[in-house]
């Protein structure tokens, strides 16, 4: 038994805060959470005093085999399927390096997100838990058709969503839309699936009891993502050949459907700014903040791993994401519930992890300081727990550790 005892607990839910808190924690799952005294002594005590607890982070889309070093040209890499594997690897050290517990990564080769995501479940590499879609449904030549999921007609999209569940995906990820970041293939704001073939998919993940991850620029694909029921909506940028052109009609389809969006703010605001132009930064951020007024659940993802033009997007930038929905007028508490309880819900996992409750993973975080108050306290990580494990604990004073 292990007792975490913080200036501050968070849970994950807007406006449950419980000062001077702690934490009680039997290997990988909490067993309690109260008040300060409510655990009694019954194991070894972590006293951090001037520190927020909180649930431990989740990015709800990434790429861990991506990085800057592929292929500018391409969107490929040339590299074995081993030399990947540990490219991912310190990937995902460096996502739960800045907090990340629970990350879905949506789009790799070869299955390889398995092997990373078995490997950190048996401790054999460090990092986040890791919800795997493995290779995205694309149409032939598509947005990131190398990566194995090519399919044109309903037949072929059952048998690769199929073949995807039979590996072991945790859910499944469909290109509804083409993307800017491969070549030769349909631009962003051109769908490559209707509606009835994104049914397809939701269906053959309904099977196994999983959601299905949408990417969608274009209006129609948005539009038929929500008719086919899919969990969440990657993007949703409203892209037009003209560039963003905010749909208030669809973002109420949206918003009533409870269909979760990922808007993949990221934490290259600043650069992407020359890489895009301020107007087209002005019109996304403000379609954000629009769906935010019309009731859209929006969850925390960065899209790392893909690099915008020639700016990185790292993994370990996460919490600069945060800071993108702050300037879009989220409040600092529920720029953490996105982050942790409905990320969590959406990635599929909210019954073991995003908030701090008896019986969940002992999935946590502790930063010097009130993100209540400064969402960049994030960044002062001096403890990382995923499923119980300490990750890092720099900064932290290891003789406020006592044995009760």
């Amino acid at each position: 038994m292990r007792i975490i005892r913080a200036a501050k607990v968070l849970t994950g839910r807007p406006g449950e805060v419980i000062e001077n808190g702690e934490i009680l924690i039997d290997g990988p799952r909490i067993v309690s959470v109260g008040p300060r005294g409510s655990a009694g002594e019954a194991g070894e005590v972590l006293d951090l005093p001037g520190h927020t607890v909180l649930p431990g982070l989740v990015d709800a889309h990434v790429h861990l085999g991506f990085d800057p070093q592929v292929d500018p040209v391409t969107r490929r890499s040339a590299e074995s399927d081993a030399h990947l594997l540990l490219r991912m690897a310190e990937n995902a050290r460096k996502l739960v390096s800045a907090g990340v517990t629970t990350a879905r990564d949506l789009g790799a080769r070869g299955f390889l997100d398995l092997a990373l995501r078995d490997a950190v479940e048996e401790g054999l590499a460090v990092g986040p838990h890791i919800v795997a879609a493995t290779r995205p449904i694309t149409i032939t030549g598509g947005h990131c058709w190398y990566m194995g999921g090519e399919a044109d007609d309903e037949a072929a999209i059952r048998r690769v969503a199929r073949e995807n569940l039979r590996a072991g995906a945790d859910c499944l990820k469909v290109m509804a839309s083409g993307g800017q970041m491969t070549p030769g293939a349909p631009p962003s704001w051109v769908p490559q699936y209707g509606t009835e073939q994104l049914r397809a998919v939701v269906e053959e993940a309904a099977t196994r009891g999983k959601g299905v991850a949408a990417h969608a620029h274009a209006h129609a694909a948005i539009r038929s993502a929500v008719e086919a029921g899919v969990t969440t909506i990657e993007h949703c940028t409203f892209f037009t050949p003209s560039g963003h052109r905010y749909d208030p009609k669809l973002v109420e389809l949206v918003a009533a459907s409870g269909t979760y969006v990922c808007p993949t703010v990221h934490g290259v605001f600043d650069r992407l700014r020359r890489v895009h132009g301020q107007e087209t930064l002005d019109a996304w951020l403000s379609g954000v903040a629009r769906m935010r007024e019309a009731g859209v659940r929006q969850i925390a993802g960065t899209d790392a791993g893909f690099a915008v033009g020639e700016v990185a997007n790292p993994t370990d930038g996460y919490v600069g994401g945060l800071e993108v929905f702050a300037m879009a007028g989220y409040r600092n508490a529920e720029i953490i519930e996105l982050a942790t309880v409905l990320a969590a819900d959406a990635c599929g996992v909210g019954e073991v992890a995003g908030s701090l409750d008896p019986g969940k993973r002992a999935d946590l975080i502790a930063v010097a300081g009130d993100p209540l108050e400064r969402i960049a306290d994030l960044r002062n990580l001096s403890l990382v727990l995923v499923s119980g494990r300490s990750v890092t604990q720099a900064g932290v004073d290891t003789t406020t550790l006592s044995v009760g």
